[in-house]
C-alpha cells in the first residue's frame, strides 16, 4: 500500500522596504501559467528549506538573497491543483545578482507593493502576512 504524503515547497517574499517593492515571477508552467507568483519551488531531498529558498530565488530571479525570518507555513490541502503541498515561506532581502528570469519563470519583475498583480496559489496571503512582520 502506497501512503500519500504532502510535498514540501518554499517561497521567497523578496521585499525592498526602502523602495516599497517586491520581486515576483511570471509562471511559465502549469499550474497558473502566465500568472505572477513568489519565487519558489520544491525542496530537494537532503536540502534544508532555507537552502531551497536561496536556490530557488537564484534560479528563478538571478538574485542572491538573504533570509530575514520565516513568514509562515501554508498547508491548505487545496492550495495547489497538483496535489497537497506544504509551503514554508520566508521574508528575504536582495544582497546581489541581477534581476532576470530563469528556470521555469517566464519573467521576473519588481513591483511596487500597491501595484502588485493578481497572484497564483495563496501567494497574496503570504505577502500580506510578510508585510505585518
Amino acid at each position: 500500500m502506497t501512503q500519500k504524503i504532502p510535498r514540501l515547497t518554499v517561497d521567497a517574499v523578496i521585499l525592498d522596504r526602502e523602495k516599497n517593492s517586491i520581486v515576483l515571477v511570471k509562471r511559465g508552467i502549469y499550474p497558473f501559467e502566465g500568472m505572477w507568483a513568489l519565487p519558489g519551488g520544491f525542496v530537494e531531498y537532503k536540502e534544508t528549506v532555507e537552502n531551497a529558498t536561496i536556490r530557488e530565488a537564484k534560479e528563478e530571479t538571478g538574485l542572491d538573497i538573504e533570509i530575514e525570518r520565516m513568514v509562515g507555513v501554508y498547508s491548505d490541502p487545496e492550495r495547489d491543483p497538483r496535489g497537497h503541498t506544504v509551503a514554508v515561506t520566508f521574508l528575504c532581502r536582495r544582497v546581489g545578482g541581477e534581476l532576470n528570469a530563469g528556470d521555469d519563470a517566464a519573467e521576473a519583475k519588481e513591483f511596487k507593493i500597491k501595484e502588485m498583480p493578481e497572484m497564483a496559489f495563496d501567494h497574496r496571503k503570504m505577502v500580506d502576512d510578510a508585510m505585518t512582520l
